[in-house]
């Protein structure tokens, strides 16, 4: 009997056991949770601690409370030009109304998200097709990102979803693309590395022509100087032989002599064929003194 007693007790705690497990829940600040009571919302939790619900009679639904991130990666779309590129975008979002998302889409964040995902690419081809790929790498950034962001937002909110922002992550071309357009820069690059070159060119051949000219005022005026100079200088010199013939005649008649035997005899293979009695050898072999004597022998 004591056994009996001991076995019914036992039932008894195991069942008030179960029916604690089954009857109670926690909810941390991560989370909110909706207890559904044969398929209906019959209450929202979104503080955190714990909770009680009726076994099998309520259900619980645990929604994310945290910011959640979702990537939308190679989404063709085509600017104002023709172009196609591929973009990649990240989306931030939340859970703001646990009953709508429920309601909507079951709470289930992937069904969510492929809802969202569609709506995203709409709106990226919408926003890319009004303008040129520039305008994605300029200051223009940030209001397409924010254009983006307006578009989804309607579609996000009928869900229970808040879009908290929305940032474009890539913006490439198509691998098709790529090659001809890698090709056209670099025809590009090419005339323009030509023009530059063209221009170099005619500005050294301007600055070469301009110091060819120099050179040649210079040549001009130094040679222009150089002759007055000398001119000066043979002047000068032509007035001092005068000069110097006026005063003594008979020895600057000497000394010319002298230089002339100095020039015509200094190589020693100059044959000189002349009368004895010429005038160019009066200072030659003889001397005489000023008055005409002839110097005694030795």
């Amino acid at each position: 009997m004591k056994n009996i007693f001991k076995s019914f007790g036992l039932l008894i705690v195991a069942g008030a056991a179960f029916l604690i497990f089954t009857s109670t829940f926690i909810v941390d600040e991560r989370e909110r949770a909706l207890v559904v009571r044969f398929g209906d919302i019959n209450r929202e939790i979104s503080e955190p601690g714990l909770y009680f619900k009726v076994p099998f009679a309520e259900e619980l639904v645990r929604i994310e409370d945290r910011m959640l991130f979702m990537e939308t990666n190679d989404k063709s779309v085509q600017v104002v030009d023709g172009r196609r590129y591929l973009v990649d975008a990240i989306t931030m979002l939340r859970i703001v109304d646990p009953r709508k998302f429920r309601e909507t889409v079951g709470a289930d964040l992937r069904l969510a998200r492929a809802r969202i995902e569609t709506r995203i690419e709409s709106a990226l081809r919408q926003t890319y097709g009004r303008r040129t790929f520039d305008s994605a790498l300029s200051k223009d950034r940030a209001a397409m990102m924010r254009e983006i962001r307006d578009q989804v937002r309607p579609e996000a909110l009928s869900l229970g979803i808040e879009i908290v922002d929305v940032r474009v992550r890539r913006t490439d071309l198509m691998p098709d693309v790529l090659k001809d357009t890698y090709e056209r820069m670099n025809a590009e690059r090419f005339a323009e590395a030509a023009e530059l070159r063209a221009v170099g060119e005619a500005q050294a051949a301007r600055i070469k022509a301009e110091a060819d000219r120099q050179k040649v005022e210079l040549v001009a005026d130094a040679q222009r100087e150089a002759e007055i100079v000398r001119g000066n200088g043979d002047a000068e010199r032509n007035s001092v032989f005068a000069e110097a013939f006026q005063r003594d005649p008979e020895f600057f008649a000497f000394y010319r002599t002298m230089q002339a035997y100095s020039k015509s005899l200094t190589d020693k293979d100059t044959t000189l064929v002349l009368s004895p009695d010429s005038e160019f050898f009066n200072y030659f072999g003889q001397s005489t003194d000023r008055t005409g004597a002839k110097p005694a022998a030795e």
